[in-house]
Parts: structure tokens; C-alpha cells; sequence
């Protein structure tokens, strides 16, 4: 029986055994424990499968100019640190503030690769590779630059006015970077055509027709420069597109080398329709690369900043395994720039780490997740990954999946609805260990707002104040459970995940 069955059937015998009167003097009986029940079985020594961790092998980032600041870099090199992660993708490479591109009063291109070279200096000085997404339009070739703009730094979204400069710049951007760092490192890197042209980010009339033309001459100009470079898209929103890029680059013979999409929320049934649709077109072995992703594409506070995301992602990790080579989260940072400059810390932004460099919730989860192993073990459906390392250590995650907490003011937060549940684990052929070192996130553990809330959510907060949420935001320490013939137990609350080590 599952776990919620057990508690049925006790609960009618409880009730059988209360209907008989009691005898004189005896005591009644105590209150019964209704926790849930969830069962986990595992065995130490199942074959498994493949589980490379394609949940954090890249990660997104605010525009590209914010890579010079020092900020950017110190939240970077915490993921790094807390990830291994190898990717990072960011918008605007191209756009005007990075200076790539203009024209001299003759209308000749003139090419400044000075703060490209800062930016992915600084990238791979901390082990991090470029994953470039080749936009926006540099204002001097933009076809029409009197269109709206969004974002705050004014992105510029319409066609090239003349696409023979379009593929100058792209051949000079690719062959400067090969100059620099050698084609046996920029081979490794990704080129995606645009950001979600099916959207505000592009102009081109009609929308679908007119990003084919740019990603044709921006794939041929790349493979120019040389053969080995990657080159992929459509970058859509929403999933859309795919089938018909994929026929479109097929019957006019344009290179990709992969497919790249975005899909926010309940992301796992999209990411399991591109699956079958790359599966059932032309280039049926293309890898898929979901290059944004979160649980929310709106700024709520009750998401993004919240426990709430310990368990999605882990529940994201165990429904899109298999089916997506890469997923990259959007984003790893809250120096970010699209909705304007950061007024307040936790207003829900995207990132991991809040402004001053705290970090959030979800940081904590990544972290944890990062110490599951490579196969996958069988452990049937439930809120449950069960995973072997090299060296024959178990992992297992195990959550408490419960829906955000909405209310009335987004910034004031509640406590999540639903039960406690206690998880009763059983792990066959467990070669002699005594105890499980087993690490929490929810509401009382590594859980940073319930400071910030007693602070009075201060807009600016003191240095003194930003020390102590830093502090309050440190992963919770690991505890200890003691583990016999391989079966120990744990209660985690709604929103809650745990991490289990057994070595």
C-alpha cells in the first residue's frame, strides 16, 4: 500500500479499537502520530543509469556589459564554487554599451573588441566558458531605430539595415575571438542566433520569416570563420518554433549543431514535447539545450526568493532527466538590470544570490543537488532521486512538494499549506553504514527571509544588516541520522528538501 493508504487502513482500526469501553483505571490511549507516510525503497547495488547533471551545467546572467563589475564576478564565483557549473549565457553581447560595432562618417564598419575581451577574460579566468548569444542589434545597424524598445538598457530588436555588414560583424567578432583564445577553446563554446524572436526581443516582419534570414547568414558567416564553431537556435519562447526551424535549416542546408528554447514553471512537459519533436525531425540525435528556465518569469517574491525552490527543482531534475543535454537556470545572479537598477533585496528576482551578495534559497537547493551522484538508481515515482557515486556513496533527494505561498502583498509571506511528512527509507545491499549525514532546506533552515522579514524588510540595508543576512543565509549545518540494516527515516516539512549522504 502507499503511504497514504497505510495511514486509511490505521486510522480505521484506530477507530475500531476506540469504540470498545474502556476498562477501569486504564489509561486512554494516546493521540496517533497522522504524519504521511511515504515509503522509499532503494538498492545499493542496482545497475542504474546515466545521470550527468544537466541541471547545472550553465547558468544565465544579466546583460553582458554587467560582467565588468566586481559584483557580477564575486556572485559568479560563488556558483562556481557551489555548482562546478561550465556555461554562462548572457543577452547584449552585441549591444551599443558594449561598443562592438559603429560606423565612420564614410559608412564603413569600424569593429572594438576591447570590452568583449574583458568580459570573457573574466569569464574563463574563473573557469567559467562563454555560452554567447549573439544579440542585439548594435544601434548603427539597426534597420529601424526609431522602433519601441524594451528592457531598461534599451535593447535594439529590428533586422540588420544591411545584412553584408550584419555578416562582417559576425565573421570579425567569431575570427577575433579564435585569434585570441584559439579555436580549440572557442569550439567548445555554444553561438546562439537571438533571444526569443518570437517575442518583443525581435522586430522583423513577419517575425518567424525574418529570423530565419538572420539565423542563415549569422550560421554561414560563423562556419566561415571556421567549421568547428557551434552554431544553434531558434531561442524561442515558450517552446515554439522548433519543428518548423528544424525544417527550414534542413531544406535550405543551413549548419546547426543544436537546439535551444526557453520555458518557464512547469517546465518538464515542454521540455518532453521538443524531446519528441527533434526526435521526429531530420537531425533526431541534435542536442537540446532548454537555455532559460525558472519557476516563475514574473519577479514573486513567494517563488524565486522562497524554499519553494528547493523542491521544483528537484522535481524539475527528476521529470526532465533524459529528455534535455543542458538546462541553464535564469539566472545566477540578481545583478541584473532588465526591469531597472535593483531598488530593493528579495523583490523576487530571478538570480540565486540577492544583491550584496546574499544568497537565497535556491542557492542553498543548487548546492545540495550538486552532491548527487552521476547514476541514477530506480526509486520509483514519488518525490524521491536516488542516486550512486564513483565511489559507491548513495545520494538521495528527498521533498516535500507544496504550492507557492500567495497573499495579499507579495513581500509578506506565510507559512506553506500542507502536512509534514515523514519519509521511511529503505536501502538494500548498504555495505555498513551507521548513519546518514543528511543536510535541510525550508522555513528554519538555510532560509534567509525570515531574517530580512524581522528586519522590517529594510530597502538599503546597513552593512551591519547585510552581514547578518549573509550569515542567516549560509546552508543549515549537516545533522546525523543513525541508519540500521539500511533503514533510517526523516520528516520534512511542506517546501522542504533533504539531501542524504550514505557512505
Amino acid at each position: 500500500m502507499t503511504g497514504k493508504a497505510n495511514y486509511r487502513f490505521a486510522s480505521r482500526v484506530l477507530a475500531g479499537l476506540l469504540a470498545w469501553p474502556l476498562a477501569a483505571g486504564a489509561m486512554p490511549p494516546s493521540a496517533p502520530d497522522t504524519t504521511p507516510i511515504v515509503k522509499v525503497t532503494v538498492d545499493a547495488q542496482a545497475r542504474g543509469t546515466d545521470f550527468p547533471h544537466f541541471w547545472e551545467q550553465m547558468f544565465g546572467s544579466g546583460h553582458a556589459v554587467l560582467a565588468l563589475r566586481d559584483d557580477y564576478r564575486r556572485d559568479l564565483t560563488m556558483v562556481k564554487q557551489a555548482t562546478g557549473f561550465t556555461y554562462v549565457r548572457a543577452h547584449g553581447i552585441l549591444d551599443g554599451e558594449v561598443g562592438v560595432f559603429e560606423l565612420d562618417k564614410q559608412g564603413r564598419p569600424v569593429y572594438n573588441f576591447s570590452y568583449v575581451d574583458q568580459i570573457y577574460d573574466g569569464l574563463l579566468a574563473r573557469g567559467v566558458k562563454p555560452y554567447v548569444e549573439l544579440s542585439f542589434m548594435p544601434p548603427d545597424l539597426d534597420s529601424h531605430p526609431d522602433a519601441t524598445k524594451v528592457f531598461f538598457y534599451q535593447l535594439h530588436a529590428s533586422p540588420p539595415k544591411n545584412y553584408a555588414l550584419w555578416d562582417g560583424l559576425i565573421k570579425a567578432f567569431a575570427q577575433h575571438l579564435v585569434d585570441r583564445y584559439g579555436i580549440d577553446e572557442v569550439s567548445s563554446w555554444y553561438f546562439e542566433v537571438w533571444n526569443e524572436p518570437d517575442i518583443a526581443f525581435w522586430n522583423g516582419k513577419p517575425a518567424q520569416a525574418s529570423y530565419f534570414k538572420l539565423y542563415d547568414h549569422t550560421a554561414r558567416a560563423l562556419k566561415a570563420v571556421s567549421p568547428r564553431l557551434r552554431v544553434g537556435g531558434p531561442s524561442t519562447s515558450a517552446v515554439a518554433w522548433i519543428p518548423a526551424f528544424l525544417q527550414h535549416v534542413h531544406a535550405q542546408h543551413v549548419p546547426v549543431d543544436f537546439v535551444s528554447t526557453h520555458a518557464y514553471g512547469n517546465v518538464c512537459p515542454d521540455v518532453q514535447k521538443v524531446h519528441r519533436q527533434i526526435a521526429d525531425s531530420p537531425y533526431p540525435k541534435l542536442p537540446f539545450i532548454l537555455s532559460e528556465f525558472n519557476a516563475s518569469a514574473f519577479t514573486r517574491p513567494d517563488i524565486t526568493d522562497s524554499v519553494y525552490m528547493g523542491p521544483y527543482l528537484a522535481r524539475v531534475i527528476h521529470d526532465c532527466a533524459g529528455f534535455v543535454d543542458s538546462m541553464s537556470f535564469w539566472t545566477f545572479s540578481d545583478v541584473f538590470e532588465e526591469q531597472g537598477v535593483v531598488k530593493t533585496p528579495f523583490y523576487g528576482g530571478y538570480g540565486l544570490i540577492a544583491e550584496r551578495g546574499i544568497p537565497k534559497p535556491a542557492f542553498n537547493a543548487f548546492a545540495m543537488l550538486h552532491r548527487l551522484g552521476h547514476t541514477r538508481l530506480p526509486a520509483g515515482d514519488g518525490p524521491v532521486l536516488a542516486t550512486r557515486r564513483k565511489d559507491g556513496s548513495i545520494v538521495l533527494a528527498l521533498w516535500n512538494y507544496a504550492p507557492p505561498v500567495s497573499t495579499t502583498t507579495s513581500y509578506v509571506r506565510g507559512a506553506p499549506a500542507g502536512p509534514a511528512e515523514r519519509f521511511e527509507v529503505d536501502v538494500a545491499h548498504l555495505a555498513g553504514a551507521a548513519q546518514a549525514t543528511l543536510w535541510r532546506l525550508d522555513t528554519g533552515h538555510g532560509d534567509v527571509i525570515p531574517a530580512f522579514d524581522a528586519m522590517g524588510r529594510p530597502d538599503y540595508p546597513s552593512l551591519e544588516q547585510i552581514k547578518a543576512l549573509r550569515q542567516a543565509a549560509r546552508m543549515a549545518p549537516a545533522e546525523y541520522v543513525p541508519v540500521h540494516d539500511g533503514k533510517f527515516s526523516v520528516t520534512i516539512p511542506p517546501q522542504g528538501l533533504v539531501v542524504v549522504e550514505l557512505r
